[in-house]
């Protein structure tokens, strides 16, 4: 028997965490979650997850930009391609880009967020379902 594709969820809210871990488990995933950007790093090293689902505005902020920006840059070509989803309530109003005016030296200016997809809050279930079956769906095409 194949193993269950391996879920990442990071979100601050405990609570909104327990809700979309039983979802995503009925939908026969198995899902690890961290609730900050340094658990959510230390998670994606240690339990290499076929896919990443981010909430951005965490307790310090913007979080789920520094946990992208953080995966991406490392060399290895995991962390260059793990699908990411997105969960925000800001995604419909304002684009998602790393630099809107200057660049890091790595991103340049106006360069879009480098993630597989998004889900707006609040959460549909059967939306964040379907985004998680199309990115790792990508993510296994050649």
């Amino acid at each position: 028997m194949a193993a269950k594709p391996r879920i990442l969820l990071v979100d601050d809210d405990r609570e909104l965490v327990r809700v979309l871990s039983i979802v995503l488990e009925d939908a026969g995933y198995e899902v690890v979650s961290a609730g900050d950007q340094h658990e959510a790093l230390a998670a994606a090293a240690t339990e290499r997850p076929d896919a990443i689902v981010l909430d951005v505005m965490m307790p310090e902020g913007t979080e789920g930009f520094h946990v992208v920006w953080h995966l991406r840059r490392r060399p290895e070509p995991y962390f260059q391609h793990v699908p990411i989803v997105i969960l925000t309530a800001i995604h419909s109003t304002t684009p998602l880009r790393f630099y809107p005016d200057s660049t890091d030296g790595t991103y340049r200016a106006g360069e879009y967020l480098p993630v597989q997809g998004f889900v707006d809050k609040p959460v549909e279930p059967a939306t964040l379902v379907a985004e998680v079956q199309r990115v790792l769906a990508a993510a296994r095409a050649p």
